[in-house]
């Protein structure tokens, strides 16, 4: 078990560290290589391992090897004599220390280094004749192993592992295909979401309508007590508004004529997977108090605003947005087909897989979902929206997406695929272009947020499905363009797990101006996301 690396799609759940540094063997200071060429040299056949591996959960084994005594001691004597040819001790010639001085001092010494070398060769072993293929680092605490000199040495772990299933038939797949020819209209309404975010917001006379934004302060309460609070946020008037964990459905008509000091309440849908696990899937008040209406001010079509678009007409940017369009509908597209894909591909993939390994994997899957989009064009409130709604389905959503990844990983692995450097670099340069940012910025902030391996393996995923998509039966069928115009999203939770607070644990100054952060539609914050 040298590699306990995965594919870099299983990312941060999964270590590309050998394995005896993954389960935490430190350097005694002594010479490692000198030790096990010491081995190789005195004991040229394998060892002779008694291993037993039973399975203990969904893709878990627990393991069991036992070093024999001969094994063990050949180590200790290799050890011995390593330090008696390298280490000074008074009163002896190098080489000439006798070997029971030797382990009494370097008692603590010999028994590290032995205990690394052993746990390094033998789990290298044992994956190699077990055919295990972890998924992540074995669980096991090295600093309570003890290696004893003149018995055999037993140790045990668990560990993680790729599911094992046969590969259902992809090839010649019947798609139903959606596909839409850009419009005008299409446009039209897409530039008017473009300019928006560069809007201002200025103060109203006139009651709240839709497109408007209210700053308001919201008291979330269940059964007359208060769960959360946001103090004087911004909320533009849509038919939706969606927090992190829940929503609210007709949040237009609950507005719909509010003025400054007018108190209006709704009931708000708790997600079926929100943090607070005793409220999923009930509802809860909220309770808004209406302090101000305000209206978006567009900017004029001129050359100052057609410069800080990076355009130098109005028939560039409507090109623009024409472009834009068509990758969300090849996105959307792509998203569809791949749906219908994947739907096939697990239908047989009735494996469960480990609750850890889900919880390390939601985040990440997230963060897949939104590069996607964000390389698709959509804009900064189609993705806190998309980003919203994540959150309240991501267990379901990582747990599929995982399947998913084990399924497509197989198929690369049986289509040879394989992702270069050139198709990654290319990559980051779309990025860069559809952002307007230096290519060298984007790559230095992937790296930093380790998000690379996530783009290789997303472009490794998507060649697997180009493959099935290549080889499939289409039938196409007309597809809405829905930009989920009607939902505005706000990045806080409504029950806390801390209590009565902003989910992020800010005070209520602090989250009164992070939800006015959120309503604002002013185009400097929009162009820098």
């Amino acid at each position: 078990m040298s590699e306990t690396a995965t594919d870099e799609a299983t990312d941060d759940a999964v270590s590309d560290e050998p394995a005896a540094g993954a389960v935490g063997v430190v350097d005694s200071g002594l010479d490692a290589d000198g030790l096990d060429e010491g081995l190789a040299e005195a004991n040229a056949a394998r060892m002779n391992l008694d291993v037993t591996v039973e399975d203990v959960g969904p893709c878990r084994k627990h393991v069991r090897v036992t070093v024999p005594q001969d094994d063990v001691s050949a180590m200790y004597d290799i050890a011995v004599g390593e330090v008696a040819d390298t280490q000074a001790v008074p009163g002896f010639r190098a080489g000439r220390v006798p070997p029971s001085l030797i382990r009494r001092k370097f008692r603590r010494e010999l028994e590290d280094q032995v205990k690394q070398v052993i746990l390094l060769r033998s789990l290298e072993q044992v994956s190699e004749e077990q055919n295990l293929d972890p998924i992540n680092e074995p669980d096991l605490d090295v600093a309570d192993l003890e290696v004893p000199e003149d018995e055999p040495f037993t140790y045990e772990f668990d560990v993680e592992v790729r599911p094992e299933f046969d590969l259902p038939q992809y090839v010649g797949m019947k798609i139903r295909r959606p596909v839409r020819e850009i419009t005008d209209a299409d446009v039209d309404a897409h530039l008017e979401q473009y300019v928006e975010q560069y809007a201002e917001l200025v103060d109203s006379d006139e009651p709240a309508a839709a497109g408007d934004v209210v700053l308001a302060s919201i008291v979330f309460s269940r059964d007359d007590k208060k769960l959360s609070e946001i103090d004087s946020g911004g909320f533009r008037i849509r038919k939706t508004l969606r927090f992190q964990d829940a929503e609210l459905e007709g949040f237009d008509d609950l507005m719909a004529g509010a003025k400054p000091g007018d108190e209006r309440s709704a009931l708000v849908s708790i997600s079926q997977e929100a943090p607070r696990v005793d409220l999923r899937n009930e509802q809860i008040e909220a309770v808004f108090t209406v302090e101000k209406v305000q209206r978006l001010q567009k900017p004029a079509m001129d050359e100052e605003f057609l410069d800080r678009a990076g355009v130098e007409s109005e028939d560039e940017l409507r090109d623009m947005m024409w472009n834009s369009l068509e990758r969300q509908v090849t996105y959307r597209q792509r998203q569809e087909t791949r749906k219908q894909v994947i739907d096939s591909l697990v239908e047989a993939a009735d494996w469960d897989l480990p609750e850890e390994l889900v919880r390390k994997q939601t985040d990440n899957a997230l963060r897949r979902e939104l590069l996607e989009m964000q390389q698709a064009g959509f804009t900064v409130d189609q993705i806190r929206a998309r980003e919203n709604d994540l959150r309240r389905n991501a267990i379901t959503m990582t747990r599929r997406n995982l399947k998913e990844h084990f399924v497509l990983d197989r198929i690369a692995e049986e289509e040879v695929i394989e992702v270069s450097d050139a198709e990654l670099e290319q990559e980051i340069h779309i990025m860069a272009m559809q952002t307007g940012e230096n290519v060298r910025r984007v790559r230095s902030r992937l790296q930093k947020t380790g998000v690379v391996e996530n783009l290789r393996a997303q472009i490794r995923e998507r060649k697997a499905v180009d493959i099935i998509l290549g080889g499939a039966d289409f039938e196409d069928v007309e597809q809405p363009l829905d930009n989920d115009p009607d939902v505005f999203a706000i990045s806080r939770l409504v029950a806390p797990l801390g209590g009565a607070t902003s989910d992020d644990g800010d005070t209520s100054d602090d989250a009164a101006d992070d939800a006015a952060d959120d309503a604002q539609v002013a185009g400097d914050e929009s162009s820098d996301d």
